[in-house]
């Protein structure tokens, strides 16, 4: 397999996992594009009553974690759909007691109230579905059960030049070469090596 950075071997070609470029995925992306971040966001917290907390879950990029968290953004995509603006959720941490989840909704833009009330406004309807969910019947290993009480609380709208918003987009092995980049409309991640931005270096091919 001549596939790097997790990039799959087809039989003729690699196919390479996101913000990967090159035949064999070799190269980061000169540019990965995180302007959902600049929407409104809040985070909440959810137990989940029908897990353990097992050490795989400390690892992002072990199947067990990437299952969890696969199936519990299902699960919240089912609650909040009739949630105004819903844009899907992104776990931040998963931590003890059975398993506690602390994530974030995206949301789109508002449009006519003020965007504090009506952030304020969504964050009482994320947090109503949540607790007016059904619990599962089957309560087996392949269902989330939401505990009730979970926290919520809205985001700051700044924070957009820490590089940490870059590490959970960047190829695992060029994490630490990106940082955030401001444009009038977008918010992206760049290197050095990114082109026609301020202190940017000729990389030729690498």
């Amino acid at each position: 397999d001549p596939c790097q950075n997790g990039g799959h071997w087809t039989g003729t070609f690699c196919l390479c996992p996101p913000n990967t470029d090159g035949a064999r995925c070799q190269f980061g992306a000169s540019t990965i594009n995180i302007t959902a971040e600049l929407g409104p966001s809040i985070l909440m917290l959810a137990r989940v009553t029908n897990r353990n907390f097992s050490e795989d879950l400390r690892d992002t990029s072990s199947p067990t974690y990437r299952s969890f968290v696969d199936e519990f953004s299902r699960t919240m995509d089912r609650i909040y759909h009739n949630v105004s603006g819903y844009g899907g959720t992104r776990v931040l941490t998963l931590t003890r007691g059975s398993v506690v989840v602390n994530y974030k909704v995206m949301l789109h833009p508002p449009a006519g109230d003020k965007p504090t009330t009506n952030l304020h406004r969504r964050a009482r309807e994320l947090l109503d579905a949540a607790n007016a969910a059904a619990q599962p019947r089957n309560c087996s290993h392949s269902a989330v059960g939401l505990g009730r009480g979970g926290g919520v609380r809205t985001s700051p709208t700044g924070g957009f030049s820490s590089p940490e918003l870059c590490r959970k987009h960047a190829p695992a092995n060029f994490i630490q070469y990106y940082y955030p980049y401001r444009t009038q409309n977008s918010l992206l991640c760049i290197t050095n090596c990114t082109l026609n931005v301020p202190g940017s270096i000729n990389c030729n091919s690498g």
